[in-house]
């Protein structure tokens, strides 16, 4: 019996459980997991999918187009739903598509939220909190930084709008398409049972919140000893073995889920507890934005909608042209992500401040666009 088993056996104060019964017990909690992160998209989709179909259709220009598709998808925590709803209005001719674009990479920064909710749940360890949080927030930084450095050249010389616009032609007279979510098919008839018997989201989010943190503390719990150790060699060996396999990890799982929400937070866990390096981590984020656009893609297929379909081909763009700049560049978001886990780690007291100043970054956007 290894010494990390033994240590867990002694915290734990029992015996251990038999490998098949861990094994089935761990795959109860990873769809407990899943179904909390679906659970907690649709109450934050209930409480915010009207207002962000508001806010989307009120963006009159680049800067406000990127604040509101960050601020409509920090309300319903999916950039495929914004994008969705930003193609239908291109398509109704309710929004031009040089004010869609910078929505688009609003809608890139503003997902993020559900990963750092994860990374709370290691908030009571405080290096555990540290690589959490630093690899929740390295998908921040990547899209901060690809937005800040692509919207002033999308504004002056179009590079993503006319790249959008050479690939819409290669896809034109193609018709709509649905790819279903594995996902989505295994945790919806729970999530729709939840959401027919509560009907308001704030009961709703708060059982989203509460097994999520249940869930989370009890993989780590089966995880840490022997199991992390061997999980360890198979991630570092196979699935991250190299930035290419990491890279296509991401891409090829979002694209099949359709919820990059749902593959990036898995992994904060796996950082956490050490499973995974940030470095690991970057290339199969980069991937999961590039796998998210899949579905505005097939939505804008079903539009009929040249300009529709351009937009979603804008998110495609976007990201592609994002990972072309910051994947040589990977030492910047990745400097940034260390910076921002190493203080919020340092103390309770600065994880406190960490989350304060997160939740004022979104309320501030909220101020500036209703005082319009």
């Amino acid at each position: 019996m290894s010494q990390g088993t033994e240590t867990v056996q002694r915290e734990s104060g029992r015996k251990p459980l038999p490998g098949i019964v861990k094994a089935v017990y761990f795959l109860l909690l990873l769809y407990l997991f899943f179904f909390s992160i679906d659970l907690m998209s649709a109450a934050f989709k209930m409480a915010g999918r009207g207002f962000a179909e508001q806010l989307v259709s009120t963006a009159s220009d680049p800067l406000a187009g990127l604040i509101i598709g960050f601020l409509a998808t920090s309300l319903i925590q999916s950039s495929s739903t914004t994008t969705t709803i930003v193609v239908g209005l291109v398509a109704s001719g309710a929004l031009s598509i040089s004010v869609a674009i910078p929505i688009v990479m609003g809608a890139n920064i503003g997902t993020t939220m559900t990963n750092t909710i994860v990374s709370m749940g290691h908030i009571t360890r405080s290096h555990e909190f540290e690589r959490a949080f630093a690899a929740s927030t390295v998908h921040d930084f990547f899209n901060v930084l690809a937005a800040a450095t692509l919207l002033p050249l999308e504004i002056w010389f179009h590079p993503v709008q006319r790249t959008a616009e050479f690939l819409e032609k290669a896809f034109e007279g193609v018709g709509g398409m649905h790819l279903a979510s594995p996902l989505k098919l295994a945790t919806e008839p729970l999530t729709d049972f939840f959401t027919g018997l509560i009907t308001h989201e704030i009961p709703l989010l708060l059982i989203a919140l509460g097994v999520l943190f249940f869930a989370l503390s009890q993989m780590m719990r089966v995880m840490r000893g022997a199991v992390l150790e061997r999980l360890e060699g198979l991630f570092s060996r196979v699935l991250f073995r190299n930035d290419a396999a990491s890279f296509t990890l991401g891409l090829v799982t979002t694209a099949t889920v359709q919820s990059s929400s749902a593959t990036t937070s898995l992994i904060v866990p796996l950082a956490g507890t050490g499973v995974l390096s940030l470095r690991q981590i970057y290339p199969y984020t980069l991937g999961a934005n590039l796998g998210t656009t899949v579905t505005a893609i097939l939505a804008s297929f079903a539009t009929g909608s040249a300009a529709a379909v351009t937009v979603a081909l804008a998110h495609l763009s976007f990201n592609v042209m994002g990972v072309a700049i910051f994947y040589p560049l990977r030492a910047l978001p990745i400097w940034l992500a260390k910076q921002a886990g190493a203080i919020a780690g340092k103390s309770k007291g600065n994880s406190a401040l960490v989350v304060a100043v997160y939740i004022a970054l979104h309320i501030i956007p909220i101020a500036y666009v209703l005082s319009r």
